[in-house]
């Protein structure tokens, strides 16, 4: 790995280390690195417990325990310098362990995870884009579960091994991570060296185009059908009071959204089996720029709020790609034909507030946009 040196239009070579000789560990660091920021390994991973102990007659514990983003249990296996000779036994081990966890088994897994400090069941739903927890399926199968091992060095024993059960359609993973130096200045080059890319790009079509075929499926299910008759209903409510989702049509989704003046910025309506609200999604692809273009919205804060006439809630979820602000009735049910009055009124009521107070944020926000570095 190289520096490169723009004003010299010349390039350093960086000096390669090992993690024992800069007295990094693998609990303390390799795993809270990976923990806090999982796409690192090449994808968006939710991490639902660290240290996870939770087998029965067993006091084996696994490093890292996850979800991907078709609700797929997994395992990440972390080794430093060197993977030895049994992890890949190790992980396996963990998988099957874990082939039996129910989705109520992960919601409880992923509460004690985060404390007091946020509801499980609603850090899923904003992982899995806004779908109802309901709807939401998690480790499905007893051959879903995935294996990620990452090291610094990987034996042969292991590779091998690795080889051999990605043709029986294990899917497994290797990264192999490498510190380096410059100065006073460190690095982590985060590689993955089986299965090769071209192969993992053909694995995840297939399992994309299987979750589509899903997906269709559950068009046909009553929930879905629920939805069209609400959105239908409201969009008439909406149309008969202003023309602000007038463009809209009824959708099986349990949003609907519409543009609010900047690409990647939209107000959604969204409803689920226990709330229903309104928000401003921050969505433009990087989550750097998301952040950032949060955080200056969040200094009009007071300007806003007194415009809307109450307080919002401002979230900036920092582990995920996307920020929100949002004004949330909580207690109503689009199950509920008794509760259609009730949330349509809430929504129609709050976008018109969040759309006029939002108006001139977002066009300071497009010129600031436009005209940063």
């Amino acid at each position: 790995m190289y520096l490169i040196d723009k004003s010299t239009n010349r390039i350093t070579k960086l000096k390669q280390k090992t993690f024992s000789e800069l007295k990094f560990r693998e609990r303390d660091h390799l795993q809270e690195w990976i923990a806090n920021n999982p796409a690192s390994l090449g994808e968006e991973l939710l991490i639902i417990q660290k240290e996870f102990c939770g087998f029965t007659e067993t006091n084996e514990r696994l490093d890292l325990l996850a979800l991907d983003k078709l609700g797929n249990i997994v395992v990440i296996e972390n080794k430093l310098d060197d993977s030895g000779k049994d992890v890949t036994w190790q992980a396996i081990k963990y998988a099957s362990y874990c082939a039996s966890l129910t989705k109520q088994d992960i919601i409880k897994i992923y509460q004690d995870y985060l404390g007091s400090s946020a509801i499980a069941q609603d850090k899923l739903c904003d992982f899995f884009e806004g779908k109802d927890i309901s709807e939401i399926v998690l480790n499905q199968g007893l051959n879903s579960q995935r294996l990620i091992l990452v090291a610094a060095n990987f034996r042969k024993e292991v590779t091998s091994s690795v080889l051999w059960l990605l043709n029986f359609k294990i899917r497994l993973q290797c990264f192999k991570v490498t510190p380096f130096s410059f100065d006073d200045q460190l690095f982590l080059n985060v590689e993955q060296i089986l299965p090769t890319k071209e192969t993992e790009d053909f694995a995840i079509s297939i399992s994309t185009k299987a979750q589509e075929e899903i997906e269709v499926q559950e068009t046909l299910k009553n929930r879905h059908h629920v939805r069209l008759k609400f959105w239908e209903n409201f969009i008439n409510y909406s149309n008969s009071r202003n023309n602000l989702f007038s463009n809209n049509s009824p959708s099986k989704e349990s949003w609907i959204g519409k543009g609010i003046g900047m690409s990647g910025v939209s107000l959604n309506l969204v409803v689920s089996s226990n709330y229903c609200r309104s928000e401003i999604v921050f969505n433009r692809g990087s989550k750097e720029e998301n952040k950032e273009l949060f955080d200056f919205i969040y200094k009009m804060k007071d300007q806003i709020e007194a415009d809307y006439g109450r307080e919002l809630t401002w979230e900036r979820m920092d582990e995920n790609v996307t920020c929100r602000i949002k004004d949330q009735l909580d207690g109503v049910s689009y199950f509920e034909e008794t509760d259609w009055p009730t949330i349509p009124e809430f929504l129609v009521d709050t976008s018109v507030k969040m759309e006029n107070a939002f108006k001139e944020p977002i066009r300071k926000l497009n010129l600031y946009s436009k005209n940063k570095p």
